[in-house]
């Protein structure tokens, strides 16, 4: 498989194959910055060197399926043409958690560890696509550790997955031996919650499954990508899952937001949407809410595509002059009296769609 990746506005091409590892990125320049970008010189884009799917694409640039497909809505994902346009992340929000071990956001099927700091190197952040739990088998949310690692893992599965099989026409022996066709994949990273929940790979016949609501609460991912993270992460290394659907971060003085679908079963309102940006939006800006571009809000809280975009930008600090950027609530629940200000018309006139 190959593709050429471009961006916008410059004459360079690079060829690109294989299968790709994690997705690094360095980190932000301001150290409170908490917007990532892998390509700085523009939008990245793939041109298809011959025909191939567009989870093709995912797979070679660390993608799940639904956002790849989200990416490219005009795309067939079955049938990519020969030298035809695909386009592929480049920012991204980090979750609102501790920046230390792993995040696993099921809200955006993505996963981040922040490696230990080497002095003298760049600080960075890696991350990785990964599905997560149907809505009758939903991913715990909480925060936890990796309890124990295992290699080429048994699989026994419970009498609960075996009935749903059955009923299927796809009945489960009782031990599925390591291999190819064990739905744990090569490597799985147990974690300390109660019930068999893991981290772990896939076998070949569910590959295209990575970036999905698809698993039994257990959190899938590519057989390349659990393997690069079973050999970097140590037992009792920390986990945060969390359900965070829309995020905000500032870089270089702009602030983005980023908004992603509901989970199947668990849809908001837009309302609900709205007030919960405007709740993120405030507490990021220190308690105030800007004057922000309420157009590129609207689209993006329409639009729902995953893709970080700018709607304010302040003054950069004086000389000497330190930016405190405050967290957000973990929860990611909105806040029942924001301050309005006249400069916001938000969720008590949404967008007509």
């Amino acid at each position: 498989m190959k593709l050429r990746i471009l961006f916008a506005l410059s004459i360079a091409l690079s060829a690109i194959g294989g299968k790709a590892g994690a997705t690094t990125y360095n980190w932000p320049e301001n150290p409170n910055d908490t917007v990532i970008t892998e390509y700085p010189d523009g939008v990245p884009l793939a041109r298809a060197e011959h025909e191939m799917t567009l989870l093709d694409v995912a797979r070679q640039f660390n993608l799940g399926q639904t956002e790849i497909v989200r990416l490219n809505p005009d795309v067939d994902r079955w049938h990519v043409k020969k030298d035809e346009i695909i386009r592929i992340s480049n920012r991204r929000i980090l979750p609102d958690t501790p920046h230390k071990g792993i995040t696993l956001n099921i809200s955006e099927y993505r996963m981040y560890y922040y490696p230990p700091e080497v002095p003298g190197m760049p600080r960075q952040v890696m991350s990785f696509a990964h599905g997560v739990g149907r809505q009758d088998w939903k991913t715990p949310l909480g925060v936890t550790k990796v309890a124990r690692k295992v290699k080429d893992p048994v699989w026994h599965p419970p009498e609960s997955i075996r009935r749903e099989h059955a009923a299927n026409g796809d009945p489960l022996p009782e031990v599925v031996p390591a291999g190819p066709h064990n739905p744990l994949g090569q490597y799985a990273l147990h974690l300390a919650l109660p019930g068999e929940y893991r981290i772990h790979g896939t076998d070949i016949d569910k590959i295209f499954g990575i970036g999905m609501q698809i698993t039994h609460g257990c959190v899938r991912m590519y057989p390349e990508d659990i393997q690069q993270l079973y050999n970097m992460v140590p037992v009792g290394t920390p986990v945060h899952i969390v359900k965070q659907p829309i995020k905000v971060g500032w870089l270089d003085n702009k602030l983005y937001i980023e908004a992603h679908p509901d989970l199947e079963g668990e849809e908001m309102t837009r309302d609900q949407r709205f007030e919960l940006a405007l709740s993120l939006i405030q507490k990021a800006n220190n308690g105030e809410i800007p004057e922000f571009d309420q157009q590129t809000l609207n689209e993006a809280l329409t639009k729902l595509d995953g893709d970080p975009i700018s709607i304010y930008e302040r003054l950069p600090p004086l000389p000497g002059e330190d930016v405190v950027t405050a967290r957000q609530e973990p929860t990611q629940m909105p806040v029942k009296n924001p301050i309005l200000t006249k400069y916001y018309r938000g969720p008590q006139k949404p967008p007509a769609y």
